[in-house]
């Protein structure tokens, strides 16, 4: 049904992009269009990395394993992309160091060295070390692991906090003008002439009934709909594959959903490395620390034919995961000891790869001017959202009719400018370090264990969370352990908290260390707070209401 001009001068709202997706493609791409100077709208039909993007083993790489099946391009891509990423967000990104064990029945040594090599000089490394091999026996990395075990090789790549990444990636599109609206699904959207008219529909957070609608006009659409981004283009706008001679068209592309779980158990070794372990299915998985007292083992690969939203760990998968452990570990992994498990499904780019572990972790980008433009992501991996982004704020340039400069190669995420409190950046590690030094000699008040996790949280950004700060008297109520109003209603305010979830799973992951009743002391404020004549925020020095 066509839209006529009376409708479309009806919208609420008019703007150049809509992004419908709020995982990390989505901000990422909303960001960059944003930077650009280019009037942007974004939902998401949760909360912000509600769905894969939260639910990824947490690793800024390359992907080593990828290597095994030629696919060059993209490694070095990501590869590319570490370090960075690694200087844009040093607060929640930082290296990482893996140890994995060789299995002579798998691969030969002289293999893996020159898998390792090709790791090491793909792309420009300017302080990621490279890789080594070590003698795992009276080693502090061989102590965790089977006697078995005596040889290990060793390399760098990063971790991050993922859902937090996707936080920060919408914080800097709204602060570059961006609209961000999380829990407002598009419901319809209809071509005109000039752009689309889409309605979209927001939720109340704790009751999930619909509040009210939102009518957008916007001149390009971008589809960053993760697992539900082929329904998107063909149920919601209506665009359904054109006929090609070739099946490797982007005309042709459709998503292969694949799930991947992972399991939490209190922590199996004390140092600082993750383990990359190599299954007698030819699989890997990974043990990191995690959260200071835990390990995350993750992860498995099963096709998914539910539908995306309906995700869930299957004890196969818990299994598999803790006999795969097991197989290494000198502590056996049982199924008892998980005291965490998240799964995600991956909206992966079909390839027709036989097994789902072998499904190629690129992406493509699809733009069409028919029925009016718009741009499909299929696919794609965290490490590389940036480029991603970079390229689709390219293509929707075009689309509009003017190319602007890219710009995020070079930026800071909000929280990484550490010479707001430091005198020069060095080194991400060491410039974390001593941020947090200085940051504790202004604030000697404030208890060692909260200034750690507040700075890896927030980053420079603290500065603006204690602003006014002089003690914890003005830091409000502690609503359970080492979480006060103050942090509360900064969530809030700055970074679209609006349940219990959205705090201790997502813009925090203090749910895997607080008991079901602290779990629920923080529901019930968040309760009170939302109550009829209640105002957001508490009277300090610093905040205001």
């Amino acid at each position: 049904m066509s839209t006529t001009s009376a409708e479309a001068s009806s919208a609420d709202h008019h703007c150049d992009v809509l992004v419908v997706g709020g995982g990390i493609n989505g901000v990422g791409i909303a960001r960059d269009l944003a930077g650009r100077g280019w009037n942007v709208v974004l939902c998401e039909q949760d909360d912000l990395a509600s769905h894969t993007s939260s639910a990824s083993t947490k690793l800024i790489h390359g992907g080593l394993r990828y290597l095994e099946y030629g696919e060059f391009s993209l490694v070095r891509k990501a590869l590319a992309e570490r370090e960075l990423l690694l200087r844009s967000a040093p607060h929640i990104m930082w290296p990482l160091r893996f140890v994995l064990p060789h299995d002579a029945s798998m691969r030969p040594a002289w293999m893996i060295r020159m898998g390792l090599w090709l790791y090491d000089n793909l792309a420009v490394r300017e302080f990621l070390p490279g890789s080594s091999s070590i003698n795992l026996r009276g080693h502090a990395l061989g102590a965790p692991l089977n006697a078995k075990w005596s040889k290990a090789f060793v390399y760098s790549d990063g971790w991050v906090d993922d859902a937090r990444l996707v936080v920060l990636c919408a914080m800097d599109a709204a602060e570059r003008g961006a609209m961000i609206l999380p829990r407002t699904r598009c419901e319809k959207l209809q071509a005109m002439p000039g752009g689309w008219l889409a309605e979209l529909v927001n939720h109340d957070a704790l009751t999930q009934e619909a509040t009210h609608t939102i009518r957008v006009r916007a001149r390009a659409v971008v589809n960053a709909g993760g697992p539900w981004a082929e329904h998107l283009l063909r149920q919601v706008m209506g665009v359904q594959p054109r006929a090609s001679s070739s099946k490797r068209d982007a005309a042709h592309a459709h998503l292969r959903l694949v799930k991947g779980s992972h399991i939490v158990v209190p922590r199996i070794f004390n140092h600082d490395h993750a383990y990359i372990f190599q299954g007698e299915d030819r699989r890997i998985i990974f043990a990191i620390p995690y959260e200071r007292h835990f390990t995350l083992i993750g992860t498995t690969d099963v096709e998914h034919k539910a539908a995306p939203g309906a995700v869930g760990v299957d004890p196969e998968e818990v299994m598999y995961l803790c006999q795969h452990a097991s197989r290494y570990f000198r502590q056996a992994v049982q199924p008892g000891d998980v005291v965490w498990q998240f799964a995600g499904v991956r909206p992966l780019l079909d390839d027709a790869s036989g097994k789902a572990s072998a499904v190629t972790r690129d992406y493509r980008l699809e733009a069409q001017s028919f029925p009016a433009p718009w741009l499909t992501v299929w696919g794609g991996k965290l490490t590389t959202f940036r480029l991603l982004s970079e390229e689709a704020a390219d293509l929707v340039g075009r689309q509009l009719g003017e190319l602007r400069h890219r710009w995020t190669a070079d930026a800071v995420l909000p929280g990484g400018q550490l010479t707001d409190l430091i005198d020069e950046a060095v080194h991400p590690d060491l410039d974390m370090t001593e941020f947090q030094s200085r940051l504790r000699r202004r604030h000697a008040w404030l208890d060692l264990g909260l200034m750690r996790r507040w700075t890896r949280a927030y980053g420079s950004r603290v500065l603006r969370l204690l602003d006014g700060v002089t003690s914890r008297a003005d830091l409000g109520a502690e609503v359970a352990p080492d979480l006060y109003e103050i942090e509360l209603f900064y969530l809030k305010r700055h970074e679209w908290a609006q349940t219990a979830d959205d705090i201790l799973w997502r813009r925090s992951k203090l749910g895997l260390h607080y008991t079901p009743e602290q779990r629920q002391a923080v529901a019930d404020w968040l309760q009170a707070q939302s109550a009829p004549g209640r105002t957001l925020g508490f009277h300090h020095s610093g905040m205001s209401r």
